[in-house]
């Protein structure tokens, strides 16, 4: 793969990221319209390419680092001290909000781990499969839209429950699916569920980190189990994390103003125009 793919695949991955329009319909659709224009890269679906989609969602996670910085270095403290007193006096009856909420949020990724683990080989259909991809931006859109036109939700941060982390968990893991877009998922059932916007996207962008540093760790192991890198290397690896992490920073900007303003609705016009440019062939799917 040349270098400059990488920074066009790193940017594609920034901007959408957040976007509720998922970042990895966009790889795989890229991805394929540049291998139908005769470039060399990996198969979407090739384990190696799919190794290099986590690595650019990977440096998104500094998007996220950085945007959220005072929440996430607020939730850290607080989980390391709930955690010490825990361990020191059983609790000593003080509410440990921030060692729930950790416990929450691993309840979340073993729900989307289940699904993930189970249904792997199902999803992987999805990335060759551009029109597979078309169905599921459509099935995003209609969600978004529907999403706009919630009440105000009551559910705050001390109220989540187990229940909530469930449906979250289980939301994300349908999200492994090109076109169903993570942030898109995870935020609409969340507010489906009653989860207030501010914390359903909180809760939907921290849940990002331990579930995609796993994902990846996990597609490392198999990279390496088939032999390691063959039509990448570590340099295009590299410089795909950066760009990605660079751009997602506005991207993940763009995304809470819109979602506190319950707007979400704009991102359904564009699923379905990009979803009617697959499915109709404007892409040319018989050939990539």
């Amino acid at each position: 793969m040349a270098i400059w793919i990488a920074v066009l695949l790193g940017v594609v991955q920034g901007v959408f990221m957040f976007l509720p329009v998922s970042s990895t319909a966009h790889l795989v659709l890229t991805q394929h319209w540049l291998i139908g224009q005769g470039y060399d890269l990996p198969a979407p679906e090739s384990a190696e390419m799919v190794l290099f989609d986590l690595v650019v969602h990977v440096g998104t996670l500094v998007s996220i680092a950085v945007v959220f910085w005072p929440s996430l270095s607020k939730v850290t403290t607080g989980v390391v001290r709930d955690g010490y007193q825990w361990a020191a006096s059983q609790g000593g009856g003080r509410e440990l909000l921030f060692l729930r909420l950790a416990l929450l949020c691993a309840l979340s990724v073993f729900v989307t781990a289940i699904i993930g683990l189970t249904l792997k080989v199902g999803f992987m259909h999805f990335f060759a499969s551009p029109l597979m991809v078309a169905g599921t931006l459509t099935i995003t859109g209609l969600l978004l839209w529907f999403t706009d036109g919630l009440s105000r939700r009551p559910i705050g941060l001390r109220k989540i429950s187990p229940r909530i982390a469930v449906i979250i968990g289980f939301a994300q893991g349908l999200a492994l699916i090109p076109g169903l877009s993570r942030s898109g998922m995870t935020i609409t059932f969340a507010l489906f569920a009653g989860l207030k916007r501010r914390w359903a996207a909180e809760y939907s962008f921290f849940l990002a980190i331990p579930t995609i540093l796993a994902a990846t760790a996990v597609q490392a192991i198999d990279v390496y189990r088939l032999g390691g890198l063959q039509g990448l290397d570590y340099t295009v690896l590299l410089v795909g994390f950066v760009v990605a992490a660079l751009v997602g920073i506005l991207a993940l900007r763009l995304v809470l103003f819109f979602l506190y303003r319950a707007r979400l609705k704009v991102f359904s016009f564009y699923l379905w125009v990009l979803a009617a440019v697959v499915a109709f062939g404007y892409l040319d799917p018989a050939v990539i």
